[in-house]
C-alpha cells in the first residue's frame, strides 16, 4: 500500500478549521474547542493511518487547539478587568484567512470572465464541475464509510494493492459513468469490506483524480460527492 499522493487537493489546517465549523453549523466567534479539537485530531489520525504527508502546520494547529483547550479548562482568577478568551488569536486567524480566501476567489472569478473574452467551446458537462472538492471533503465521506464497517473483518496488507483497486474503479466507471462516492465501495455486496480494503479503495481514488482519469465533485456544499470517469479515459484501463 506504500504510494505517495500529492494532490492539489490538498489544503491547510485553517482549511480543515473552517471545513469543521461549517459541517458543524457553528459559530466562528464561539467556538466550542473541545469538539473542535477532538474532531481535528480525528482527521489527523486518518491521514496517518492513509500514510498521507502531514505537513507540520497540521501539527502546530493541533498544539495550538490543545494548548486552548487546557487554557479554558483552568479555573479563571477572580479579577476585576475582563480576561481574553484564550480563542481569540484563532477567531482572528479565521476571519482573516477567509477575507484572503474570498479575495483569490474574486480574483479567480475575474480571471475565468476575462479569459472567456476570447471563447472556446464547452459543454453543459463541463459546466457542472463549479462546485470545489477538497481533502477534508472527500475524508468526512470516508469517515463515514469506515463508520460503519465491521471492525473484526481483517485482511492482511499485501493481499489488496492499489494498483488493482485502480483498475477496478475505472472498470466499475466504465459501465456506469459517474457513481456516487460511497457507490465506489460497494461494487462487490457478497460480502463486507474490511477497513484496509476501503482504505486501500480510498487511495486508489486519489490516485485517480491526480492522474486525471476520474473527477470528484458535489452539485452543493457538503453535498453527495459525484465520480465521474473522464471521457478521454472511456474504454481505457491502464495507468
Amino acid at each position: 500500500m506504500s504510494i505517495q499522493v500529492a494532490l492539489p487537493l490538498f489544503e491547510g489546517p485553517l482549511d480543515l478549521l473552517l471545513h469543521l465549523i461549517e459541517e458543524n453549523k457553528i459559530d466562528i466567534y464561539d467556538i466550542p474547542i473541545s469538539l473542535i479539537t477532538k474532531q481535528y485530531l480525528e482527521y489527523l489520525d486518518l491521514m496517518k493511518e492513509l500514510d498521507l504527508e502531514i505537513a507540520s502546520e497540521f501539527l502546530i494547529m493541533a498544539a495550538q487547539l490543545i494548548y486552548i483547550k487546557s487554557k479554558m479548562l483552568l479555573p479563571k482568577p477572580e479579577q476585576t478587568e475582563e480576561e481574553e478568551d484564550p480563542r481569540q488569536q484563532l477567531v482572528e486567524q479565521l476571519i482573516d484567512y477567509i477575507k484572503f480566501k474570498e479575495a483569490s476567489k474574486f480574483l479567480k472569478e475575474r480571471y475565468e470572465i476575462w479569459s472567456k473574452a476570447l471563447p472556446r467551446k464547452t459543454t453543459q458537462e463541463e459546466e457542472i464541475f463549479i462546485q470545489d472538492l477538497t481533502i477534508f471533503d472527500l475524508l468526512t465521506a470516508l469517515k463515514r464509510i469506515l463508520s460503519k464497517t465491521e471492525p473484526k473483518i481483517y485482511l492482511a496488507k499485501e493481499t489488496v494493492k492499489v494498483e488493482d483497486k485502480i483498475i477496478e474503479i475505472l472498470k466499475f466507471l466504465e459501465i456506469r459513468k459517474s457513481a456516487l462516492f460511497h457507490e465506489i465501495f460497494e461494487q462487490k455486496k457478497e460480502k463486507p469490506k474490511a477497513k484496509i480494503e476501503i482504505i486501500v479503495t480510498f487511495l486508489a481514488i486519489l490516485e485517480l483524480m491526480r492522474l486525471k482519469k476520474i473527477k470528484a465533485y458535489q452539485e452543493k456544499p457538503f453535498g453527495k460527492i459525484i465520480i465521474t470517469l473522464e471521457e478521454i479515459n472511456a474504454g481505457r484501463n491502464n495507468f
